[in-house]
């Protein structure tokens, strides 16, 4: 049996539809409601989270293979307490939980932030690190440091690969997460910026991750990208897909720099997080390359799909799952 972490986001969800599909028996965490998407009736759901221990140990029972999706992804710099706790303390509870249980494999699923993202100078690969100087985010922090309790783990006999997925394109919460962005396209979000940055379909991430638990592979990690686009190239393709107006006005450094200080003094009375933030506004405008040789490397004959095929299916099962 499979227990999945995060079942409920958008790769989680993707992940143990996958699973199902391939007839295989699944176990989930869940917080308080268990969530709802294709499949999840066939899920054997235990309540807790990452943070409690007991439940984790309770939920490894009878499982031979872990994939650890469950994170908190916030450039909120009111939410680096809870990045904190739960993507790092939280991983190291999962990772504890695998040693304690014997598990077979462990799969994490960690990020490109992990990597520090912020370079120019040359493509990022799997041997480059978060570091001060690359990479301006708490949640990168945090994904770096959950890696190193991964690492942790191997070197007390675990046997674990982690994937490094860069922007994840897919049919979730278009209220939150990577696929706002199609939720802003559809509202005809007029702005766009000149940086470039990594794109990838979620079944891609979830295919490659299911090849990567059967396979021998261990110790490694694994930046998951489809492609290299523009940011503005990616949000036309989308608006279009959804027969609305593409962005057509260009983000200044100045104007950058307004509106996440607007978005910031807002999120003070709404509670809610911040639509750009300094961070967010700086990685936007970074040219950004992402090295995918190593994935074609450990998973021979692996195809990603074309990302304007994917913006067009996504955005039909967005306006299939939401009545516009």
């Amino acid at each position: 049996m499979t227990l999945v972490t995060g079942a409920s986001g958008l790769v989680g969800s993707h992940l143990v539809s996958a699973l199902l599909q391939k007839g295989e028996k699944v176990r989930a965490l869940y917080r308080s409601a268990i969530p709802v998407f294709e499949g999840a009736d066939q899920v054997e759901w235990v309540q807790g989270d990452i943070l409690d221990v007991v439940a984790l140990e309770e939920a490894m029972e009878a499982i031979t293979s872990v994939y650890h999706c469950a994170a908190i992804v916030s450039f909120s710099p009111a939410k680096k307490s809870l990045l904190q706790k739960t993507n790092i303390e939280g991983t190291a509870n999962v990772v504890n939980a695998c040693l304690n249980a014997g598990i077979g494999k462990l799969l994490f699923v960690s990020s490109v932030a992990a990597l520090g993202r912020i370079r120019e100078d040359k493509p990022i690969d799997e041997t480059m690190n978060w570091s001060e100087e690359t990479s301006n985010s708490e949640y990168g922090k945090t994904k770096y440091y959950a890696e190193m309790e991964v690492w942790r783990g191997i070197g007390e006999g675990l046997n674990a690969v982690i994937v490094n997925p860069v922007i994840i394109l897919g049919a979730g919460d278009w209220e939150k997460g990577s696929s706002e962005l199609f939720k802003s396209a559809y509202d005809e979000f007029p702005w766009y910026t000149e940086g470039t940055g990594g794109f990838v379909d979620v079944q891609d991430v979830v295919a490659a991750m299911i090849r990567l638990m059967e396979s021998d592979v261990t110790a490694e990690r694994c930046i998951l990208c489809a492609e290299n686009r523009s940011y503005r190239d990616v949000f036309t393709q989308m608006a279009l897909s959804f027969g609305k107006k593409p962005p057509h006005k260009k983000v200044t450094p100045l104007l950058a720099g307004i509106v996440w200080r607007m978005e910031a003094l807002k999120s003070l009375f709404t509670g809610k997080d911040p639509m750009l933030t300094k961070e967010t506004a700086k990685t936007a405008a970074a040219k950004v390359l992402f090295d995918n040789a190593k994935s074609k490397r450990l998973l021979p004959g692996f195809q990603y799909q074309n990302i304007e095929d994917s913006i067009k299916r996504i955005c039909g099962e967005l306006l299939k799952k939401y009545p516009l």
